[in-house]
């Protein structure tokens, strides 16, 4: 294999392992952003930001189809947060479900599994402010 080509597969082997991982990016001003799995074909992200003190968690699955209801539970440190049903909308056939939570002094782990008939999505993001 060429240098170039050594290069660019390796470029490609770090860009897919960052996703698989689901690692953070910054989204704007502190917040954190991830890219979650799928077992079909929908994708997930959850973001989390500051909301006058407290967490707000906002999911969004996007599945291409519309009218499809799914049901999204939240954790934050293992606790149970939340449980959400949304069904997705045109024009893009996807959904954001939004909730605040509270910020106790430390780092949070937040999790978001959503759920249809077939399908789970999963993301997980580490709020610290």
């Amino acid at each position: 294999m060429t240098r170039t080509k050594v290069g660019f597969t390796l470029v490609v082997a770090g860009a897919l392992a960052l996703l698989a991982l689901g690692s953070p990016a910054l989204a704007k001003d502190g917040d954190v952003l991830v890219r979650g799995s799928c077992s079909a074909r929908s994708a997930v992200k959850l973001k989390l930001s500051d909301e006058d003190g407290r967490i707000e968690a906002e999911v969004e699955v996007d599945q291409n189809r519309n009218g499809v209801p799914w049901t999204v539970v939240l954790t934050r440190d293992g606790a149970r947060v939340g449980r959400l049903t949304r069904v997705t909308k045109a024009p893009s056939g996807s959904f954001t479900a939004r909730k605040l939570l509270a910020n106790p002094a430390g780092a949070d782990v937040v999790r978001a599994v959503a759920t249809r008939r077939g399908e789970s999505c999963t993301a997980r993001a580490t709020w610290t402010a």
